[in-house]
């Protein structure tokens, strides 16, 4: 008898069916793992973001730290009372920048000896006021502001209490007994998005005699 050289309706139609199949269980894990990898899109470029930020601002805090930004003696980074609005005064966190820094956008040449501080504010995020010491109008003009990120939501302050041996955490900035804002050692930033915060710490350099410990 003569060998059969080909298939029958029934087995081409069986072959399509489950061909079929196949594509469709491939294209429902295709879509699926896509599902998968677009939810946690969001949360990798906010681990990025906070981590970008945390990195700046130790950058630009030893930047300011380091001779012949300042000299022996002085410190780099500490708490004060400062206007950043007319009208308004806080307690921020301040620092200088004798090069300035490259994310500030100046409406003409860039100035060197720049005043930084940190504040955040509600609804708003990580501003930072800046303003140039050898700017004419330095002690009348209220400083510029540059929101650093929306995603802050808190910012704490840690000191440690050399007499318990413990780290406290405040909401504000403390005072000694004598009455002068007390500078921290840490600055602890919480970042929120969405349902998720993510808290970072950022170390404080005091310059005094040698380099500042980091």
């Amino acid at each position: 008898m003569r060998r059969r050289g080909g298939f029958t309706l029934l087995e081409l139609m069986v072959a399509l069916a489950l061909v079929a199949l196949v594509i469709v269980g491939l294209n429902t894990f295709i879509f699926s793992m896509s599902e998968l990898w677009g939810r946690g899109r969001d949360q990798r470029l906010f681990d990025q973001h906070v981590r970008a930020v945390t990195r700046f601002l130790e950058q630009e805090l030893r930047g300011a730290s380091l001779p012949p930004a300042v000299g022996i003696g002085q410190y780099a980074v500490e708490a004060a009372e400062v206007e950043v609005e007319f009208g308004r005064r806080a307690e921020l966190i301040t620092f200088g920048l004798r090069e300035g820094s490259r994310i500030l956008e100046w409406p003409e040449r860039p100035l060197p000896d720049v005043w930084c501080a940190l504040e955040v504010r509600r609804d708003e995020g990580l501003v930072l006021y800046w303003q140039s010491a050898l700017e004419e109008d330095f002690d009348n003009e209220a400083p510029r502001e540059m929101v650093l990120t929306p995603l802050v939501t808190k910012l704490s302050y840690d000191y440690y209490d050399a007499e318990f041996n413990r780290w406290e955490t405040e909401e504000l900035l403390q005072r000694g007994d004598d009455r002068e804002l007390l500078t921290p050692t840490r600055l602890r930033l919480t970042f929120t998005y969405k349902d998720r915060e993510v808290e970072t710490l950022v170390r404080l350099p005091a310059l005094g005699k040698g380099l500042p410990a980091f």
